[in-house]
């Protein structure tokens, strides 16, 4: 077993699954891998999830240490970016090879 934030994962994969799974944090990673983005930027790019999933998934990636939360208050409206932390660049090649293997499955023949 490994434990990674209080969490027991049976191997190493589920493990990293647990931290990038599901339908919206490698998405998240996707954009953020290349750029800084605002909030609004994120949602413009995934016009389809819902506000309260976007927040509740940035939220689980910032716990995680993979993205950095940035508030700029020095001024109104209230500012705020989401980048990759150092240790969210390491997924940087995770990402890339789930793209990767997308675009590839996308232009495989049905056997």
């Amino acid at each position: 077993m490994h434990t990674f934030h209080g969490k027991e994962y049976p191997c190493c994969t589920s493990l990293t699954m647990g931290i990038i799974g599901g339908k919206w944090k490698a998405v998240i990673l996707y954009y953020l891998k290349n750029a800084t983005l605002r909030y609004n930027e994120l949602r413009k790019k995934m016009p389809t999830v819902t506000e309260r999933t976007l927040s509740m998934q940035l939220k689980t990636l910032e716990k995680d240490g993979i993205i950095k939360r940035k508030v700029y208050t020095s001024k109104p409206p209230l500012k705020v970016e989401y980048s990759l932390t150092e240790f969210g660049v390491t997924l940087v090649p995770v990402i890339d090879a789930i793209g990767d293997w997308g675009t590839y499955a996308i232009g495989r023949k049905v056997e």
